[in-house]
C-alpha cells in the first residue's frame, strides 16, 4: 500500500485495487472507506507511520457497499471507539442483511463492459456494523463539519463527503480520476443517468480538491473538472 500526503491533514491510502483516505486532526482520525479485505494491517501501518495510533480512529465513513471500499471495515471497527457511518440504503448490505444490487451494464460504453467482464471477483466483505446511518445533509464531526451529500447512481446509497471549510470533496466511485489530472464518471454503475446527475451536484459544490475512489485526486479546480466531465458525457454527437 502507498501513502501519499495531499494536505497536512489529508492522506491518500492507495491499494492494489482502489483507495481510501485518512483525515487527521489533533484529537482524532477519520477514515473514508477501508479498502479491500486484508487492508487493515497496511492501514494501521500507515497510521503509525504518521506518528499516530490506530486507536485514534474515531470515524469510518463508507461511501458505498462495494467490497473494495468495505472489505477491511469490520476489522477496523474493532480497533476501538470507531463509529462506522454509511447511508441508510447501504447499511443493510454492509451488515450482510441483504445482497447488494449488481451494476447495470446495458448503457455502459463498450470498453467499460469489456473491463467488467475481464475483472476477477473481489473477496466479499465480512458483515460490518453500521452505527450511524446517514442521509443527505447530515453533518459529521470532523473537518470543520463534514456534510453528507447523497449521490445515487453508482449505488442507490452512494454518498459524497464535503468539507466546505477546506474545499475538499470525497466522491466515492461516483467520480473517478483520469491519467491527465481530470475527472470522469465512475464505472460499473447501477444507474448511469443518475450517476451523471449526482456528478452535476458534486460539481455545483465547487470543491477545490476532489478525492476519488479510483484514480488520481484533482487538487485544483475540482468542481470545474467534475462539471466538465459531465458535459463531455452528455454533449450531443454531431450528425454526419
Amino acid at each position: 500500500m502507498e501513502t501519499i500526503t495531499l494536505l497536512p491533514r489529508l492522506h491518500l491510502l492507495r491499494f492494489e485495487v482502489g483507495q481510501a483516505y485518512l483525515w487527521a486532526e489533533d484529537d482524532a482520525l477519520t477514515l473514508i472507506d477501508s479498502g479491500p479485505v486484508g487492508s487493515a494491517d497496511a492501514i494501521a501501518g500507515a497510521v503509525r507511520g504518521l506518528g499516530r495510533d490506530p486507536g485514534d480512529v474515531r470515524h469510518l465513513v463508507l461511501t458505498h457497499f462495494h467490497e473494495d471500499h468495505t472489505g477491511a471495515a469490520a476489522e477496523i471497527a474493532g480497533w476501538g471507539a470507531v463509529t462506522v457511518c454509511a447511508h441508510h440504503l447501504e447499511a443493510p448490505v454492509i451488515r450482510a442483511e441483504v445482497a447488494g444490487d449488481p451494476p447495470d451494464m446495458d448503457e455502459a460504453p463498450p470498453w467499460e463492459r469489456d473491463l467488467w467482464a475481464s475483472l476477477p471477483p473481489l473477496t466479499p466483505a465480512p458483515p460490518t456494523p453500521v452505527h450511524w446511518e446517514v442521509d443527505d445533509g447530515d453533518t459529521l464531526p470532523f473537518g470543520g463539519g463534514a456534510r453528507i451529500v447523497h449521490g445515487p447512481g453508482h449505488t442507490r446509497g452512494s454518498i459524497g463527503i464535503h468539507l466546505p471549510a477546506h474545499g475538499v470533496l470525497f466522491t466515492g466511485d461516483t467520480v473517478a480520476g483520469t491519467g491527465d489530472g481530470g475527472a470522469m464518471p465512475g464505472v460499473f454503475n447501477q444507474d448511469r443517468a443518475r450517476t451523471l446527475e449526482s456528478m452535476r451536484g458534486f460539481g455545483r459544490l465547487a470543491p477545490e480538491i476532489a478525492c476519488f475512489g479510483h484514480g488520481n485526486p484533482v487538487l485544483r479546480g475540482a468542481g470545474k473538472a467534475i462539471t466538465a466531465a459531465v458535459e463531455r458525457e452528455v454533449r450531443p454527437v454531431p450528425e454526419d
